[in-house]
């Protein structure tokens, strides 16, 4: 007998019962839960991925995703997306550029049928491993150097912002951070690169941004500073620590990498040249 299918209830939030077992003490109690469910995305009519992610700001996935994955070269390449409520999760209709579209379709064609390398469908280690090019508007520090203290100051800012992760205790942040620290944008998720493409999705929308960086509150992996790079932001700043492959693709990228930030503490594994004291 086959099992039910798990319906999705359109919020990005939901309450449960749950038991807490505390100092010996048992309480019945309804927890606030962040929700994961598939997110489909369909370009031009045609099923190209599916994600798991928190179900808000979707529009700005949508857009995010396609620019850091290459499917979209400029955020004009995207005329319009479709949000569509189903039983079991979101399908995310895109309408794209014909170039764009005609080139998915012929990297689609050419992994019929071979062993891909498990990396955002790459069917080469070449391609998984593509070092970006920036080509989307620049988003970096200009004449203003981020320095050591707004880097500490932006650890205690995000966190005043995480409205979803202050209810669940479940979801990870990337913001946009501005010279003194402040927190112009941010964007939350259940999953660290989706989070990274919504604020790249939403920053897209408008080209009026001030100088400043990435911070995220996760791990800073490959595909975190391949994101960032591929959007022309040149620092990138994690609350964890980095992966050697992260490192060493950001060395190439010229982009400033900072892991384990607290409030009075950093690590600075890649061009320190763009860092002030």
């Amino acid at each position: 007998m086959s099992e039910a299918l798990v319906e999705f209830n359109g919020e990005a939030i939901g309450e449960y019962a749950v038991t807490r077992y505390q100092a010996g003490g048992v309480e019945a109690r309804v927890d606030v839960i962040a929700e994961e469910v598939p997110i489909a995305l369909v370009y031009n009519g045609v099923s190209h991925a599916v994600m798991l992610a928190t179900p808000q700001d979707l529009e700005d996935f949508a857009l995010g995703f396609s620019l850091t994955e290459g499917i979209l070269d400029a955020p004009s390449d995207l005329y319009g997306v479709e949000v569509v409520n189903q039983p079991q999760g979101i399908a995310l209709h895109l309408d794209v550029a014909t170039a764009c579209f005609q080139r998915l379709k012929e990297k689609r064609r050419s992994m019929t049928g071979r062993t891909g390398c498990g990396l955002c469908g790459s069917e080469s280690l070449e391609q998984a491993l593509r070092i970006p090019t920036g080509k989307l508007a620049k988003k970096s520090t200009g004449s203003d150097k981020v320095t050591g203290k707004v880097i500490c100051l932006a650890f205690a800012n995000i966190r005043q912002q995480q409205e979803l992760q202050a209810l669940t205790g479940a979801t990870h942040a990337s913001a946009w951070i501005n010279v003194h620290g402040g927190v112009e944008l941010l964007r939350e998720d259940v999953g660290r690169h989706n989070a990274l493409d919504k604020l790249i999705g939403a920053m897209a929308k408008t080209k009026q941004w001030n100088d400043g960086f990435v911070l995220t509150t996760s791990r800073a992996s490959y595909e975190m500073v391949q994101k960032t790079a591929s959007a022309g932001i040149n620092i990138l700043v994690a609350i964890s620590a980095p992966t050697g492959l992260a490192i060493r693709v950001a060395e190439q990228c010229d982009l400033t990498l900072v892991g384990f930030a607290r409030e009075n503490s950093y690590v600075v594994y890649s061009h320190p040249e763009n860092l002030a004291a």
